[in-house]
């Protein structure tokens, strides 16, 4: 079992970004982060089919590029600290 981001391979799961794809629109879910709860482990950035968790230097708490977050919920479901929660979008 991985014990940290370190431990898993060393590129994300993908490695193409949806930057020119905004897929936001249609997300009916949006992982939100308690960064109170965050031990920085990272496992929602490495999980994340569309690069949509963004860490800008390690130590940083993860965020979420809802513009491309398709709202699939694998970041939440790989958080170990459970900081990380799946809240229905507004209508």
């Amino acid at each position: 079992m991985y014990e940290t981001y370190r431990d898993l391979p060393p590129i994300q799961v993908t490695t193409q970004s949806t930057e020119d794809m905004p897929t936001g629109t249609w997300r009916t879910f949006r992982p939100v982060i308690d960064e109170e709860k965050c031990n920085n482990c990272y496992f929602c950035w490495k999980f994340c089919p569309d690069l949509s968790i963004v860490v800008r230097e390690e130590g940083d708490h993860p965020s979420v590029d809802y513009v491309h977050c398709k709202g699939c919920g694998i970041c939440a479901n790989e958080c170990r600290a459970g900081a990380i929660v799946m809240e229905r979008e507004p209508l």
